[in-house]
């Protein structure tokens, strides 16, 4: 068990006025014990509570180390799982239950009367999660600099005639030999009027002169996540391209300047948004300006015009303006920032001045 981590999530419980929790996410159950398991159909959960005694509920298809600092409590699958968690919880006190809890684990506490009530803590484990210790911090950077090593042979490869599935299906190769353990997610490439669309998947669209080449991609280096998007054009740019070009990259330098601990994310989506907006394409950047970020590659928690939480030192995430006009192209620069004790780390270091590639 990573002990410290534990104690931040208890003290967050303790504000919620709770002392009990189950947690299910198996990503937060690796956060905190170092045990990863993907259970299917079955349950698994772990239970922390106030008083130090809790336990790792595990079916005995289950592969864990022998010593992980905590209590195992084994089932198999013809065992009442419920009925032997509810036999660990305090029923006198509410429990905090992760928002991941299905429906047919938790109906079965709550007509057990398992507990004296059930309240979404969700927030005591994401907020924990979303302030990296130092241990996190570093593998954050780790990743992203193979990242950062990727792009450049990504670009290397783009050539008169390649498909944008032909370069997806060689990155993962160029990963694995720069030492990443895999993709953090699929990648995104998309020439021209295809990165109009900012969730476009790699198909046969074959790559032309004067078109943008848009990389979205990401890898996981032990457990922890990339992410940086990075764009290009082949051969030529139109002015009005390099326009765009230009904004989205003065809208990602612009946010970034800004951050620091105490400012409320809001204002950071809001800085570049105002100045896509003052370039005339506000409708077209269509999406919040970034996302949180580490052992999931989409954590809990945004940079969003809503979003008025404050910066806090530790926190990791993307920086991803972008300006997208339909049937033509597509523009995003996005990087990864922690937020340090008086400003911001860029843990992406790839070049960001427009390339023309060919």
């Amino acid at each position: 068990m990573k002990q410290n981590r534990v104690d931040r999530i208890m003290a967050a419980l303790k504000e919620m006025g709770l002392h009990q929790m189950l947690i299910v996410d198996p990503m937060s159950i690796y956060y905190l014990t170092g045990v990863y398991v993907s259970p299917f159909e079955r349950f698994y959960g772990l239970y922390l509570r106030e008083d130090g005694h809790h336990a790792f509920f595990l079916n005995r298809l289950f592969t864990v180390p022998q010593e992980v600092g905590i209590e195992k409590v084994w089932y198999s699958d013809t065992d009442p799982a419920m009925e032997i968690v509810a036999k660990y919880l305090d029923k006198d006190a509410p429990l905090g239950v992760d928002k991941e809890l299905k429906a047919r684990f938790l109906l079965p506490l709550m007509e057990m009367k398992a507990a004296a009530g059930f309240v979404n803590a969700s927030l005591a484990v994401d907020n924990t999660r979303g302030i990296k210790d130092e241990e996190e911090q570093e593998l954050m950077r780790i990743s992203s600099d193979i990242n950062d090593k990727a792009m450049a042979q990504f670009k290397a490869i783009v050539h008169e005639g390649v498909t944008e599935k032909e370069l997806a299906d060689q990155m993962l190769k160029i990963y694995m030999d720069l030492g990443a353990d895999g993709y953090s997610f699929e990648p995104l490439v998309a020439f021209g009027a295809n990165a109009a669309d900012p969730h476009h998947e790699p198909d046969n669209t074959v790559l032309k002169v004067g078109d943008c080449v848009l990389f979205d991609v990401g890898c996981i280096r032990k457990g922890y996540c990339s992410d940086m998007t990075r764009t290009f054009y082949f051969k030529e740019v139109s002015d009005e391209h390099r326009h765009i070009y230009e904004t989205v990259r003065k809208a990602n330098e612009a946010a970034i300047a800004k951050i620091k601990p105490g400012i409320p994310l809001c204002e950071l989506d809001n800085t570049a948004r105002q100045l896509i907006t003052d370039e005339g394409y506000g409708p077209q950047f269509n999406h919040r300006l970034g996302h949180f970020i580490g052992l999931s590659e989409h954590e809990f928690g945004d940079v969003s015009s809503v979003n008025t939480d404050k910066a806090v030192p530790g926190m990791i995430f993307s920086i991803e303006p972008g300006i997208y006009l339909t049937d033509d192209t597509g523009v995003r620069v996005e990087d990864l920032v922690l937020v340090t004790e008086d400003g911001c780390e860029v843990l992406n270091h790839y070049p960001k001045e427009l390339q023309i590639i060919g």
